[in-house]
């Protein structure tokens, strides 16, 4: 799919003050890693991540999205009243009914013209966001959009530790389930998207591909854990090294759909913009595609994986630090459990 009419009017993020060690969350499953003999060390050894960052204890994401929305609005310089449409698109939500939208959409102080819904799609909610957003601008429907999400990491890692610890029947092999439970963080990211006459110099989205292999979808998978483990907190078991490899493999055939679509050579291509999983997982996407790392804008090592808001806020930071320039053709690379995947083209 590709776009003429749609701009990329501004790429924001919000980050928690709150700074987690993978040191600390070792030293909190002492007894766990006494009784089982694993080695300290191993968590940002295997992963990559030194470093992540919660928002305060009890605090719902569509709280946090409002604040990230109107920054976004903000730095776009576009009227609200323009604005069309808004998506909330992480992993977390504020409760099942209604829309976490609804709630960032009157934070946000949006028009009633405006729509508020929820995407869900794992990690790539806010990518598959702004393509139902680009579609409505693309088609006229609507002069520009919104596209938010916040992660609330906390719960998840801090009741896999307790969970871990609590049960002396756990294994060494349901700790490597556990594993990427204990990489997650926090954050919150948002995008406004317009039609090209309301912001003429802004960076164009392209348009896109998405390929999805849901042979693998019970690879990963989360819920809240209120009857296997007594609380109300988010629990999650993954096959972290069959995901690897499975994503990988999906990621490079979508690389060949995405290149095809653009008739691009990787040497086209200036910055690239991936999920941010661990270490392991960037060096052999970017292996298996063909790009050299020195085009990335890699965040996983301090903010750990942020799910859906993970790629937008790498985004939004490689243009606060100069990474991204203008003139540069950028490929956001995203992938999320189940399998899917999405890649978009972005003329900066």
């Amino acid at each position: 799919m590709q776009y003429r009419r749609v701009r990329i009017a501004s790429v924001a993020h919000v980050l928690p003050q709150e700074v987690v060690t993978s040191d600390e969350i070792e030293a909190r499953l002492l007894p766990l890693y006494e009784r089982l003999g694993l080695p300290a060390g191993r968590l940002e050894l295997m992963s990559g991540i030194g470093e992540r960052r919660f928002f305060p204890p009890g605090t719902k994401p569509g709280g946090i999205s409002g604040q990230t929305a109107r920054l976004a609005i903000e730095q776009s310089g576009i009227d609200p009243a323009l604005i069309g449409m808004l998506i909330h698109g992480s992993v977390c939500r504020d409760q099942m009914e209604p829309a976490t939208a609804c709630g960032v959409h009157h934070a946000a102080g949006l028009p009633a013209a405006a729509s508020a819904i929820d995407v869900s799609n794992a990690c790539l909610g806010l990518l598959n966001g702004m393509l139902v957003a680009a579609d409505r601008i693309e088609l006229g429907h609507i002069d520009a959009a919104v596209v938010v999400g916040t992660e609330t990491g906390r719960g998840l890692v801090e009741g896999t530790i307790d969970s871990l610890n609590r049960d002396e029947s756990v294994t060494r092999a349901d700790v490597k389930q556990a594993f990427a439970s204990l990489t997650i963080g926090s954050g919150s990211a948002a995008i406004v998207l317009c039609r090209d006459d309301l912001k003429a110099d802004a960076s164009r989205l392209l348009g896109g591909v998405m390929r999805a292999d849901t042979s693998h979808h019970q690879l990963c998978a989360g819920d809240v854990a209120a009857t296997t483990h007594g609380d109300d907190r988010p629990r999650m078991a993954t096959d972290s090294e069959a995901l690897l490899h499975a994503g990988v493999g999906l990621a490079k055939e979508t690389w060949a759909d995405f290149t095809r679509e653009f008739s691009w050579t990787r040497g086209d291509i200036r910055k690239v913009i991936t999920h941010q999983v661990g270490r392991a997982h960037r060096k052999l996407l970017l292996e298996g595609i063909g790009l050299e790392q020195e085009k990335d804008f890699p965040t996983v090592q301090f903010l750990g994986n942020t799910g859906a808001v993970a790629l937008p806020t790498a985004w939004s930071l490689a243009i606060e630090k100069g990474h991204i320039a203008k003139g540069d053709t950028v490929a956001l690379l995203g992938i999320g459990s189940g399998l899917s995947c999405v890649m978009l083209g972005i003329e900066s």
